[in-house]
């Protein structure tokens, strides 16, 4: 008898779930959240002057302005530019072109290139 009771704790034992506690480890939620990287505040509280620039003082520009005007402008314009001369592919354009070409074709219409005496 005491060998199938043995058995039943040894079985007991078995299925029940192994809950393992570490020490050393926190839960996530107990962690500290980590900010961004930096060494100082970024934010520059306000101060009463357009742009920080007191009246009287000459604003000064920074590394990176020059470039993005003209890298930024040059882009627009170049996209204008080419919006503007781009073919016409819409299909609107294309049927009105061959039905124009198929009465020109058939005599209905009359060529508009062909010179009249």
């Amino acid at each position: 008898m005491s060998s199938l009771r043995a058995a039943a704790a040894a079985r007991h034992i078995a299925l029940r779930p192994v809950t393992l506690r570490n020490t050393s480890t926190r839960a996530l939620s107990q962690s500290r959240q980590l900010r961004a990287g930096g060494h100082e505040s970024h934010y520059d509280p306000p101060n009463g002057w357009l742009f920080g620039v007191k009246p009287g003082e000459k604003y000064e520009k920074e590394g990176w302005e020059g470039a993005m005007y003209w890298g930024f402008c040059g882009a627009l314009g170049f996209g204008v530019v080419a919006y503007a001369f781009k073919p016409d592919t819409s299909i609107q354009t294309w049927a009105l072109e061959e039905a124009r070409r198929r009465l020109e074709a058939e005599g209905i219409l009359a060529d508009p290139d062909a010179k009249k005496n």
